[in-house]
């Protein structure tokens, strides 16, 4: 698919990727915003979710708040990339699934209620297919925000918020589950949710706005699909620093206009020595190359060795599992 040429459309993926109003009629107040009105701001939201621009209209959460996930990688033999590709988004929790241009060809996000359960999915697929799994956990975000205008202007990342898991309460990873997986798009769609809870819509609308301001609802609004959108030159540079270092490289690497994720994990000792993390969105591979060489020139990366590995084909993306199988609507 093309880049998106209708302005309206434009003003809606670029303005609502965040900040979903929580109020009963949230299309309504995009529409007065918009000077559409609500059937059409539904009516285009539709169609963009049909057409594959759009994944959801919901939530994403402060990762490993409210549940468990770590990205890990297969060298799967190219004969049988598919196939393994299909196992591994057969996996319940597994939310994202890339081919990348690396030995280590198979990338892919493992969520779920709890590390129990991202274990068991690691095992399986590590089962069936008969290849290594590499696990690679969050240590620390430094941005995972993940939105970003399409009219390429890069704005700098949110400043990250502290998350405050002392605000959680019973019944709030159901709620969770519903905004991840997607909310309806209808006129009173937290109603709809509250139906399907079994709760009263006010109290839907306070408890998203209070697990907002504790930061454990990172982002509430319209989720992308950015390939579908033009942004096909997407890549995942990894980066070889010392530990000591990260504290300092994190955030530099972060504010870099064009990264678009920021963060450390946990490497593997002799077989995958990278700690930290940045993707990099762009609509070619000259302007990624750019945006990389940019970074590499902060003096915080100076002489860091690094690898690149561009997307070459997403396999799966959908919201991440919060809740177990079966508790959520």
């Amino acid at each position: 698919m093309e880049r998106i040429g209708d302005q309206l459309d434009l003003k809606l993926l670029d303005d609502w990727q965040r900040n979903l109003p929580i109020e009963p009629r949230p299309f309504a107040r995009i529409g007065e915003a918009l000077r559409c009105g609500e059937t059409e701001v539904i009516r285009r939201l539709e169609f963009l979710r049909a057409t594959g621009r759009v994944t959801r209209v919901g939530a994403t959460c402060a990762p490993n708040t409210v549940s468990a996930s770590t990205l890990a990688a297969i060298a799967a033999p190219a004969e049988r990339l598919e196939d393994v590709a299909a196992i591994v988004g057969s996996q319940p929790g597994v939310n994202h699934s890339y081919e990348r241009e690396s030995h280590w060809n198979l990338w892919f996000v493992a969520t779920g209620p709890n590390r129990a359960h991202v274990d068991n999915v690691l095992e399986e697929i590590q089962v069936r297919t008969g290849l290594r799994v590499l696990d690679l956990p969050l240590v620390r975000p430094f941005n995972v925000d993940l939105g970003f205008r399409l009219n390429g202007e890069m704005d700098r990342p949110p400043a990250p918020r502290p998350v405050r898991k002392e605000h959680l309460q019973e019944g709030d990873n159901d709620l969770l589950q519903a905004l991840a997986t997607g909310m309806p798009l209808t006129e009173r769609p937290y109603h709809e949710i509250a139906s399907d809870l079994g709760w009263q819509e006010e109290d839907v609308l306070d408890r998203i706005a209070v697990l907002q301001d504790a930061g454990i609802i990172s982002r509430l609004g319209v989720i992308v699909r950015h390939r579908a959108l033009g942004w096909r030159s997407n890549a995942m540079v990894v980066w070889d620093i010392r530990p000591e270092l990260v504290d300092a490289a994190g955030p530099a690497l972060a504010a870099v206009p064009g990264v678009t994720l920021c963060y450390e994990r946990r490497p593997v000792a002799g077989v995958w020595p990278y700690r930290l993390y940045c993707m990099i969105h762009a609509r070619s591979r000259k302007d990624a190359l750019e945006t990389l060489t940019k970074a590499s020139a902060l003096p915080e990366l100076e002489d860091v060795d690094r690898r690149i590995l561009f997307s070459c084909r997403c396999f799966k993306q959908t919201g991440a599992m919060i809740a177990p199988r079966g508790a959520a609507a």
